[in-house]
This record gives C-alpha cells, sequence and structure tokens, in this order.
C-alpha cells in the first residue's frame, strides 16, 4: 500500500522557520523524483521545490534563497526546510512522487497546512 504522509505543518510566525517532511512507503522511494507542491485558498497548486533522484535540486522563483528541498533515501523521507517565512507562504504544502517511466503512477500526499501570521 503506497503512503506518503506530511508533517510539520503549523503556525508560524513572519520571519521564522519550518520543516516539512514526507515520509513514503510502497513504493521505491530512491527512484522517484519528489516534489513539494501548496495550494493557497482560492489559487491553483504550484510547485515549490522538486528533487531529482541524485539530488539535484529546483525551485520556485517565490521561495529561493528562503526554502531548501532534501532527501534521505535510507529513511524515505523527503524534507522541506522553510526559512524566513512569508504570510504568502501560507498554504496547504502537498508531497508528491513523480515516476520515473510513463507507465508507473504519480502519488500525492494528504496535505499538511503551513500558517504564517502573527
Amino acid at each position: 500500500q503506497v503512503q506518503l504522509v506530511e508533517s510539520g505543518g503549523g503556525l508560524v510566525q513572519p520571519g521564522g522557520s519550518l520543516r516539512l517532511s514526507c515520509a513514503v512507503s510502497g513504493f521505491i522511494f530512491s527512484a522517484y523524483a519528489m516534489n513539494w507542491y501548496r495550494q493557497a485558498p482560492g489559487k491553483e497548486r504550484e510547485l515549490v521545490a522538486g528533487i531529482t533522484r541524485s539530488g539535484g535540486a529546483k525551485y520556485a522563483d517565490s521561495v529561493k534563497g528562503r526554502f531548501t528541498i532534501s532527501r534521505d533515501n535510507a529513511k524515505n523521507t523527503v524534507y522541506l526546510q522553510m526559512n524566513s517565512v512569508k504570510p504568502e507562504d501560507t498554504a496547504v504544502y502537498y508531497c508528491n512522487a513523480y515516476p520515473p517511466l510513463r507507465d508507473l503512477r504519480e502519488y500525492w500526499g494528504q496535505g499538511t497546512q503551513v500558517t504564517v501570521s502573527s
């Protein structure tokens, strides 16, 4: 059974930090690229950061220099370190597993709420 379980969300003050985790099971984690998406109320889901199987990372312009994505293949976990957060970072954050082959499925977590407010 495939599971992607996000954790680490919550309420944080502007300028603060938060670390999201996504623990996966049920598929070969190391073979998948992993992504973090977010969706704010009334907005479309957007890609925040992604990391390849070999560890190469990419970021949305809005979070470059503030967020860091990483992965631990031994723990089947992907992380999103969020620093210097802003109110506009408020959203539900989703973990995504992108398959290495077209015939394989893409997987999503259930999401974790991040609220940036004083």
